[in-house]
C-alpha cells in the first residue's frame, strides 16, 4: 500500500526504508524510460509543427525522431543528461514517498479525514511532490539542458555545466521554470497518487478471486493508468516548464530549428497559442503518455516491491 493505511497495512518498515524504496524505484524507472524522456523534451522544445508537411520540422514522429537522434548523435544520446536525471530521480523518489507517507499518517493521527480518501491522497500527493521539487529542481534544470543540446555539445560535463551556467546566468538559472513546475506538479502528483489507489480498488472489484493473487501486475497496471490520466490533465504546464528551462540556452538549439525567448509563464503560454495554436500545448504528448504509463507504473511497481521485500526481511528476522 502506498501511503499510511492503518486498516490494511501491517508492514513494519521504517521511514528510512520508505525513502530507500522511493529512491530505488526512481533510479530503476529513470534508467528504463530515459529514451522516451529525451524524445519528449525534443518535441516540447520544437517550435515548428510536429508534422511531415512542415519542411522545417526536424522531428515529426516518435520512431522518426528515434532514428534521427540515433543516426546523428549515436545511442548514448538517449541517455543525455542521465547523471543529473538519476540524481533527480533518486532524490525526488526519496523525498516524495517519505513525505507522502508522513503526510497521510499525519492526517490519520489528526482524525479529520480517512487517510485513504481520494481527496486526502490528492492533497498529500501534491504537497509531497512540491517538497520533492523544491529539493531537486536545480538538477532538473541541468537534466533538461543536457537532454536539449545537440552536437557539438555546449556542456561537456556536469561540473562544467554548473560552472558555466552560474557564471553566465547567475544562481537563479537553477530555478528557471520553477513556477510552472510547482503549478503543474501539484495536480499531476496528486492525481497520480489518488487515481493509483482508486484504480487499485476498481481492479480488486472487477478481478476474479484467482486474479487477485498477482499483486505486482495490479500495481503495474494501476500505476500506468494513473500516469496516463494525470499526464493528460496537466500536460501543457509541463511543456511551458521545459520551454522556460532552456531560456538563455538558445545558441545550443539553432540546429534544431526556430528558437524563442519567453518573459515568464503567461508570456510563454501566449506565444505558444499565437504561433503554434492549441495543438502547440500538446506537442510531445504521445511520447509523454508512453513515458507516463511506463514511468508511473514502474515507479509504483518497484516501490511496493521493495517495501514488501523490507517487510518480509523483517518478518524473517523476528
Amino acid at each position: 500500500m502506498v501511503g499510511y493505511d492503518p486498516k490494511a497495512d501491517d508492514r513494519s518498515i521504517s521511514k528510512f526504508e520508505v525513502a530507500v524504496a522511493g529512491s530505488v524505484s526512481g533510479l530503476v524507472t529513470r534508467a528504463l524510460i530515459s529514451p522516451l524522456d529525451v524524445i519528449k523534451i525534443r518535441f516540447q522544445l520544437q517550435i515548428e509543427r510536429l508534422s511531415r508537411s512542415d519542411p522545417n520540422a526536424k522531428y515529426h514522429g516518435i520512431l522518426q525522431a528515434g532514428r534521427q537522434i540515433l543516426r546523428e548523435e549515436g545511442p548514448t544520446a538517449f541517455w543525455k543528461g542521465h547523471i543529473p536525471a538519476q540524481l533527480l530521480s533518486i532524490g525526488y523518489g526519496a523525498v516524495q514517498f517519505l513525505s507522502f507517507e508522513m503526510l497521510t499518517e499525519l492526517v490519520h493521527r489528526a482524525g479529520v479525514h480517512d487517510a485513504r480518501d481520494f481527496s486526502v491522497h490528492f492533497v498529500c500527493g501534491g504537497l509531497s511532490a512540491c517538497m520533492a521539487t523544491l529539493a531537486v529542481h536545480p538538477v532538473d534544470v541541468l537534466r533538461t539542458r543536457f537532454a536539449a543540446q545537440g552536437e557539438p555539445k555546449v556542456y561537456k560535463t556536469l561540473r562544467a555545466a554548473v560552472a558555466t551556467m552560474y557564471r553566465t546566468e547567475g544562481p537563479l538559472v537553477f530555478y528557471k521554470g520553477l513556477n510552472p513546475t510547482l503549478i503543474a506538479i501539484f495536480p499531476y502528483a496528486g492525481f497520480q497518487f489518488s487515481f493509483y489507489n482508486s484504480l487499485k480498488r476498481v481492479y480488486e472489484w472487477v478481478t476474479p478471486a484467482e486474479g487477485k493473487k498477482n499483486g505486482n501486475l495490479k500495481n503495474l497496471l494501476c500505476g500506468s493508468g494513473a500516469g496516463v490520466i494525470s499526464k493528460t490533465l496537466t500536460y501543457p504546464l509541463d511543456l511551458f516548464k521545459k520551454r522556460l528551462q532552456v531560456g538563455g540556452f538558445e545558441q545550443a538549439r539553432a540546429s534544431f530549428g526556430q528558437v524563442r525567448s519567453y518573459r515568464g509563464l503567461l508570456d510563454c503560454a501566449r506565444q505558444v497559442l499565437r504561433e503554434e495554436g492549441v495543438p502547440g500545448f500538446f506537442k510531445g504528448l504521445s511520447p509523454s503518455l508512453l513515458k507516463a504509463a511506463f514511468s508511473t507504473g514502474l515507479m509504483f511497481f518497484w516501490y511496493e516491491l521493495f517495501c514488501n521485500l523490507f517487510h518480509r526481511m523483517k518478518k524473517a528476522d523476528s
